[in-house]
């Protein structure tokens, strides 16, 4: 059954078993750069017309401080009508189905999960533009949610109240309060094969030495979405989008390879075929976990990239006030306990931006690493254009 049949079809009475549209898995690599790339093209136009199974080892420790007085299901109750309706959370995080299925578990929303890429969720917010079909969206970068502020497409002036930001996280959250942070990870980080690669690079220029030819793999950020704020924050140091451009035209020349996503460019570093893989942090991280060989470095400067929820404005006021109810919740202990053990070898290994949440020790502090911070109301215009020119010309 589709996503739309599903929203009409389940009622509150049915919410004691959340819904889950798994990823699509029969979609091709080329269909689904169109398709992400076409939701990103379509974004862009609607800005230009605004005016403004293998056993696993055991998992990273990590700890939280103590609950504050307010307690999860406290913070996601209800604060205005009692009538609930279908929540449709659109999401690429590893920890999604286990917040939903606590969220649901704690208020009795019926809440309905469509797990995917990034590209393929945005994909389908653009076909959904006129009838639209998610509540909450929850994703890694905030450039698109940048995009979907400046079409007037995402609620704004509101933060959750049951958890505090600290500096870090402070200084992820806009200043129309569009969209929510609540993490933050590495964009670009370089994982190797320390059996293989004895030193490796320092400095993101060094990936352009003919002693890399052919070594080095990416992900298409028309296709993983944590991957175009490491592209912006490339072209930001560098000077520019032309200058950011010619950076990746020579790393072709030198025999880059692009895949799809984390896991893809990953497994290829595992077989042999590359030997850098630039990947998300988390995803590094939680590789070289299972397999102790592989190390990873962090080059200057790598791009700051916090995860994002952001809220449709245009669906029912009671579908807002549940999403808002889901933010508040992904705050509570509750909430963030689940975020840092839902994905051990993934998405769990983040930085914590809400005040009494301690992160697992393999995951580096900001401070021992040079980093950058894309704006994303700068890069977030732009991201179509750079998504479709980097399919064109690099990808190919």
């Amino acid at each position: 059954m589709d996503l739309e049949n599903k929203r009409t079809s389940t009622s509150p009475a049915a919410a004691s078993a959340p819904t889950r549209v798994s990823r699509v898995q029969g979609l091709s690599r080329t269909r689904r750069t169109i398709a992400a790339t076409a939701a990103l093209a379509s974004i862009a136009i609607g800005l230009a017309g605004c005016s403004s199974g293998s056993s696993s080892p055991a998992s990273p420790t990590a700890t939280t401080a103590p609950p504050s007085s307010a307690s999860p299901t406290a913070a996601a109750s209800p604060s205005q009508s009692t009538e609930k309706v279908p929540l449709v959370i659109y999401a690429a995080e590893g920890y999604d189905q286990a917040m939903v299925d606590a969220f649901q578990k704690a208020t009795g929303i019926p809440t309905k999960l469509y797990d995917d890429s990034t590209g393929t969720l945005l994909a389908k917010i653009s076909a959904e533009a006129n009838n639209p079909q998610w509540g909450l969206l929850w994703t890694d970068g905030a450039e698109s949610y940048a995009a979907l502020d400046q079409q007037g497409m995402l609620v704004k002036g509101f933060q959750p109240t049951s958890g505090t930001l600290n500096s870090l996280g402070q200084q992820q959250v806009p200043a129309d309060q569009s969209y929510i942070p609540t993490g933050v990870t590495i964009a670009g980080a370089i994982v190797y094969n320390a059996s293989v690669v004895t030193n490796p690079p320092t400095t993101w220029s060094q990936l352009l030495d003919p002693a890399w030819k052919g070594a080095v793999g990416m992900n298409n950020p028309a296709l993983s979405g944590p991957t175009f704020p490491f592209v912006a924050g490339i072209m930001e140091q560098l000077g520019g989008l032309s200058q950011g451009e010619q950076f990746f035209q020579q790393l072709k020349s030198n025999g880059l390879h692009v895949f799809s996503t984390n896991k893809v460019t990953l497994t290829a570093l595992v077989n042999g075929q590359i030997k850098l893989a630039i990947v998300q942090n988390s995803a590094a991280i939680g590789f070289a976990l299972k397999s102790p060989q592989l190390k990873v470095a962090y080059p200057d400067k790598v791009a700051v990239l916090p995860s994002v929820m952001g809220i449709d404005a245009k669906v029912s006021a009671a579908e807002i006030a549940e999403a808002k109810q889901f933010a508040n919740f992904v705050y509570s202990k509750q909430g963030q306990d689940l975020m840092l053990s839902g994905d051990p070898h993934g998405d769990s290994l983040f930085i914590p931006i809400v005040n009494g949440t301690i992160g697992h020790s393999e995951v580096p502090s900001l401070a021992t690493l040079q980093t950058i911070s894309p704006d994303p109301f700068k890069w977030g215009p732009k991201e179509a254009d750079i998504n479709k020119w980097f399919t064109d010309k690099i990808a190919q």
